[in-house]
Protein backbone atom coordinates (compact mmCIF):
# COMPACT_ATOMS: atom_id res chain seq x y z
CA UNK A 1 0.00 0.00 0.00
CA UNK A 2 1.17 3.58 -0.69
CA UNK A 3 3.28 4.85 2.21
CA UNK A 4 2.50 8.55 2.15
CA UNK A 5 1.14 10.14 5.36
CA UNK A 6 -0.27 13.07 3.39
CA UNK A 7 -2.78 10.85 1.58
CA UNK A 8 -6.15 9.99 3.17
CA UNK A 9 -6.53 6.35 4.20
CA UNK A 10 -9.48 5.72 1.89
CA UNK A 11 -7.34 6.71 -1.10
CA UNK A 12 -4.51 4.39 -0.03
CA UNK A 13 -6.99 1.51 0.25
CA UNK A 14 -8.57 2.42 -3.10
CA UNK A 15 -5.15 2.55 -4.78
CA UNK A 16 -4.07 -0.80 -3.33
CA UNK A 17 -7.32 -2.54 -4.32
CA UNK A 18 -7.19 -0.96 -7.77
CA UNK A 19 -3.68 -2.29 -8.31
CA UNK A 20 -4.74 -5.75 -7.17
CA UNK A 21 -7.78 -5.76 -9.47
CA UNK A 22 -5.83 -4.64 -12.53
CA UNK A 23 -3.11 -7.22 -11.84
CA UNK A 24 -5.58 -10.09 -11.48
CA UNK A 25 -4.95 -10.61 -7.76
CA UNK A 26 -8.48 -11.81 -7.03
CA UNK A 27 -8.65 -14.95 -9.16
CA UNK A 28 -12.28 -15.70 -8.35
CA UNK A 29 -13.39 -12.24 -9.54
CA UNK A 30 -14.73 -11.27 -6.13
CA UNK A 31 -13.40 -8.91 -3.45
CA UNK A 32 -13.32 -9.95 0.22
CA UNK A 33 -16.24 -8.84 2.42
CA UNK A 34 -16.12 -5.33 3.85
CA UNK A 35 -15.31 -6.52 7.37
CA UNK A 36 -12.30 -8.49 6.11
CA UNK A 37 -11.05 -5.41 4.32
CA UNK A 38 -11.58 -3.33 7.48
CA UNK A 39 -9.47 -5.82 9.44
CA UNK A 40 -6.75 -6.04 6.77
CA UNK A 41 -6.33 -2.28 6.36
CA UNK A 42 -7.13 -1.40 9.99
CA UNK A 43 -9.83 1.00 8.81
CA UNK A 44 -13.43 1.82 9.63
CA UNK A 45 -16.27 0.51 7.51
CA UNK A 46 -17.01 4.03 6.23
CA UNK A 47 -13.40 4.42 5.04
CA UNK A 48 -13.49 1.07 3.23
CA UNK A 49 -16.84 1.93 1.64
CA UNK A 50 -15.43 5.24 0.35
CA UNK A 51 -12.58 3.33 -1.29
CA UNK A 52 -15.00 0.82 -2.83
CA UNK A 53 -17.26 3.60 -4.08
CA UNK A 54 -14.34 5.15 -5.96
CA UNK A 55 -13.64 1.77 -7.61
CA UNK A 56 -17.32 1.49 -8.52
CA UNK A 57 -17.32 4.95 -10.10
CA UNK A 58 -14.36 3.92 -12.27
CA UNK A 59 -16.30 0.91 -13.46
CA UNK A 60 -13.88 -1.60 -11.92
CA UNK A 61 -16.33 -3.27 -9.55
CA UNK A 62 -20.01 -4.00 -9.17
CA UNK A 63 -21.66 -4.20 -5.75
CA UNK A 64 -24.61 -6.47 -5.16
CA UNK A 65 -26.53 -6.29 -1.89
CA UNK A 66 -26.42 -9.64 -0.20
CA UNK A 67 -24.00 -11.15 -2.74
CA UNK A 68 -20.82 -9.10 -2.38
CA UNK A 69 -18.48 -7.03 -4.50
CA UNK A 70 -17.48 -8.35 -7.92
CA UNK A 71 -14.79 -7.28 -10.38
CA UNK A 72 -16.09 -6.12 -13.75
CA UNK A 73 -14.55 -7.60 -16.87
CA UNK A 74 -12.01 -5.20 -18.42
CA UNK A 75 -13.09 -4.05 -21.87
CA UNK A 76 -10.63 -3.93 -24.75
CA UNK A 77 -11.98 -0.60 -25.89
CA UNK A 78 -11.93 2.56 -23.86
CA UNK A 79 -14.96 3.81 -21.96
CA UNK A 80 -14.99 7.59 -22.03
CA UNK A 81 -16.81 7.75 -18.70
CA UNK A 82 -13.68 6.52 -16.87
CA UNK A 83 -10.84 8.87 -15.95
CA UNK A 84 -7.77 6.77 -16.72
CA UNK A 85 -4.53 7.00 -18.63
CA UNK A 86 -3.54 4.98 -21.68
CA UNK A 87 -1.67 2.34 -19.65
CA UNK A 88 -4.68 1.51 -17.50
CA UNK A 89 -7.12 1.80 -20.41
CA UNK A 90 -5.25 -1.01 -22.15
CA UNK A 91 -4.72 -3.21 -19.10
CA UNK A 92 -4.42 -6.82 -20.17
CA UNK A 93 -2.56 -5.93 -23.36
CA UNK A 94 1.15 -5.29 -23.91
CA UNK A 95 1.47 -1.52 -23.76
CA UNK A 96 4.69 0.29 -24.67
CA UNK A 97 5.77 3.81 -25.60
CA UNK A 98 8.40 5.69 -27.55
CA UNK A 99 9.25 9.15 -26.27
CA UNK A 100 9.58 11.72 -29.06
CA UNK A 101 9.89 14.81 -26.86
CA UNK A 102 10.15 15.47 -23.13
CA UNK A 103 11.01 19.12 -22.69
CA UNK A 104 9.89 22.61 -21.68
CA UNK A 105 7.88 24.60 -24.23
CA UNK A 106 5.70 27.72 -24.21
CA UNK A 107 2.16 27.03 -23.09
CA UNK A 108 -0.02 26.40 -26.18
CA UNK A 109 -2.65 29.04 -26.93
CA UNK A 110 -5.55 26.60 -26.43
CA UNK A 111 -4.39 25.80 -22.88
CA UNK A 112 -3.51 29.28 -21.58
CA UNK A 113 -6.95 30.04 -20.16
CA UNK A 114 -7.44 26.58 -18.63
CA UNK A 115 -3.95 26.56 -17.10
CA UNK A 116 -4.34 30.16 -15.92
CA UNK A 117 -0.96 31.05 -17.41
CA UNK A 118 0.12 34.02 -19.56
CA UNK A 119 1.55 33.51 -23.05
CA UNK A 120 5.18 32.45 -23.05
CA UNK A 121 5.05 30.61 -19.72
CA UNK A 122 6.96 27.35 -19.85
CA UNK A 123 5.14 24.04 -19.41
CA UNK A 124 6.22 20.43 -19.89
CA UNK A 125 5.57 18.71 -23.23
CA UNK A 126 5.64 14.92 -23.15
CA UNK A 127 5.10 13.58 -26.67
CA UNK A 128 4.97 9.81 -27.17
CA UNK A 129 3.93 7.17 -29.66
CA UNK A 130 1.76 4.62 -27.85
CA UNK A 131 1.84 0.97 -28.88
CA UNK A 132 -0.45 -1.99 -28.18
CA UNK A 133 1.08 -5.42 -28.70
CA UNK A 134 3.89 -3.78 -30.67
CA UNK A 135 1.62 -1.90 -33.09
CA UNK A 136 1.54 1.94 -33.09
CA UNK A 137 -1.94 3.07 -32.04
CA UNK A 138 -1.67 6.73 -31.07
CA UNK A 139 0.52 9.82 -30.95
CA UNK A 140 -0.01 11.56 -27.63
CA UNK A 141 1.19 15.10 -26.82
CA UNK A 142 0.64 15.89 -23.12
CA UNK A 143 1.18 19.46 -21.89
CA UNK A 144 1.59 19.54 -18.09
CA UNK A 145 1.05 22.57 -15.88
CA UNK A 146 3.90 23.03 -13.35
CA UNK A 147 2.01 25.82 -11.57
CA UNK A 148 -0.20 23.10 -10.03
CA UNK A 149 2.88 21.48 -8.43
CA UNK A 150 6.49 22.34 -9.27
CA UNK A 151 7.45 18.67 -8.82
CA UNK A 152 5.79 18.03 -12.18
CA UNK A 153 9.12 19.20 -13.60
CA UNK A 154 10.64 15.96 -12.29
CA UNK A 155 9.08 14.21 -15.27
CA UNK A 156 11.83 15.75 -17.42
CA UNK A 157 14.26 13.31 -15.80
CA UNK A 158 12.04 10.22 -15.78
CA UNK A 159 12.00 7.32 -18.22
CA UNK A 160 8.53 7.87 -19.65
CA UNK A 161 8.83 4.97 -22.07
CA UNK A 162 8.19 2.62 -19.15
CA UNK A 163 6.30 4.88 -16.72
CA UNK A 164 2.62 5.81 -16.57
CA UNK A 165 1.94 9.55 -16.52
CA UNK A 166 -1.18 9.19 -14.37
CA UNK A 167 0.61 6.95 -11.88
CA UNK A 168 3.37 9.57 -11.67
CA UNK A 169 0.87 12.35 -10.97
CA UNK A 170 -1.33 10.45 -8.53
CA UNK A 171 0.98 7.99 -6.78
CA UNK A 172 4.29 9.89 -6.72
CA UNK A 173 3.08 13.47 -6.48
CA UNK A 174 -0.25 12.79 -4.73
CA UNK A 175 -2.10 15.01 -7.22
CA UNK A 176 -5.68 13.77 -7.10
CA UNK A 177 -7.32 13.83 -10.53
CA UNK A 178 -11.04 14.55 -10.37
CA UNK A 179 -12.50 14.94 -13.88
CA UNK A 180 -11.69 15.66 -17.51
CA UNK A 181 -13.28 17.51 -20.40
CA UNK A 182 -12.83 15.87 -23.80
CA UNK A 183 -13.48 16.71 -27.45
CA UNK A 184 -13.36 14.10 -30.22
CA UNK A 185 -12.97 15.03 -33.87
CA UNK A 186 -12.30 13.24 -37.13
CA UNK A 187 -9.06 14.36 -38.75
CA UNK A 188 -6.61 13.32 -41.45
CA UNK A 189 -3.07 12.40 -40.50
CA UNK A 190 -0.11 14.46 -41.64
CA UNK A 191 2.89 12.93 -43.38
CA UNK A 192 4.82 12.75 -40.09
CA UNK A 193 1.87 11.23 -38.22
CA UNK A 194 1.35 8.67 -40.96
CA UNK A 195 4.97 7.56 -40.70
CA UNK A 196 4.79 7.25 -36.91
CA UNK A 197 1.50 5.31 -37.02
CA UNK A 198 2.51 3.21 -40.02
CA UNK A 199 -0.51 4.21 -42.10
CA UNK A 200 -1.01 6.12 -45.35
CA UNK A 201 -0.71 9.90 -45.50
CA UNK A 202 -4.17 11.49 -45.42
CA UNK A 203 -5.97 8.56 -43.80
CA UNK A 204 -8.71 9.38 -41.32
CA UNK A 205 -7.92 9.28 -37.62
CA UNK A 206 -9.49 10.31 -34.32
CA UNK A 207 -8.26 13.56 -32.77
CA UNK A 208 -8.83 13.66 -29.04
CA UNK A 209 -8.42 16.83 -26.95
CA UNK A 210 -8.46 16.39 -23.19
CA UNK A 211 -8.27 18.81 -20.25
CA UNK A 212 -7.74 17.06 -16.91
CA UNK A 213 -8.55 18.75 -13.59
CA UNK A 214 -7.51 18.14 -9.99
CA UNK A 215 -9.78 17.90 -6.95
CA UNK A 216 -9.23 21.62 -6.38
CA UNK A 217 -10.39 22.47 -9.91
CA UNK A 218 -6.95 23.28 -11.38
CA UNK A 219 -6.21 22.16 -14.92
CA UNK A 220 -3.05 20.04 -14.69
CA UNK A 221 -2.97 18.54 -18.18
CA UNK A 222 -3.89 19.30 -21.77
CA UNK A 223 -3.49 16.36 -24.15
CA UNK A 224 -3.71 16.18 -27.92
CA UNK A 225 -3.89 12.58 -29.16
CA UNK A 226 -4.19 11.19 -32.68
CA UNK A 227 -5.56 7.62 -32.77
CA UNK A 228 -5.58 5.25 -35.71
CA UNK A 229 -9.18 4.92 -36.85
CA UNK A 230 -8.71 1.30 -37.92
CA UNK A 231 -7.27 0.05 -34.64
CA UNK A 232 -8.99 1.96 -31.86
CA UNK A 233 -12.53 2.69 -30.75
CA UNK A 234 -14.23 4.60 -27.96
CA UNK A 235 -17.39 3.63 -26.15
CA UNK A 236 -19.60 6.12 -24.31
CA UNK A 237 -21.91 4.97 -21.54
CA UNK A 238 -24.65 7.40 -20.55
CA UNK A 239 -26.35 7.00 -17.17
Amino acid sequence: MINNPALPLYYKIYSELRTRILNGYYKDGKLPPEMELCKEFKASRITVRNALEQLRREGLIVRSKGSGTFIKRVESEEELTRLTGFTDEMKGKKVSSKVLENKLVSVPLEAQEQFGLPAGTLVVLLKRVRYIDGKPIAIESAYLNPSVDLRILNILHKDMETSSLYHFLQDELSIMLSYAEEILEVTKVSKEEAQLLNIKHGECAILRKRYTYTETGKCVEYVLSVYRGDEYKFRVIRK
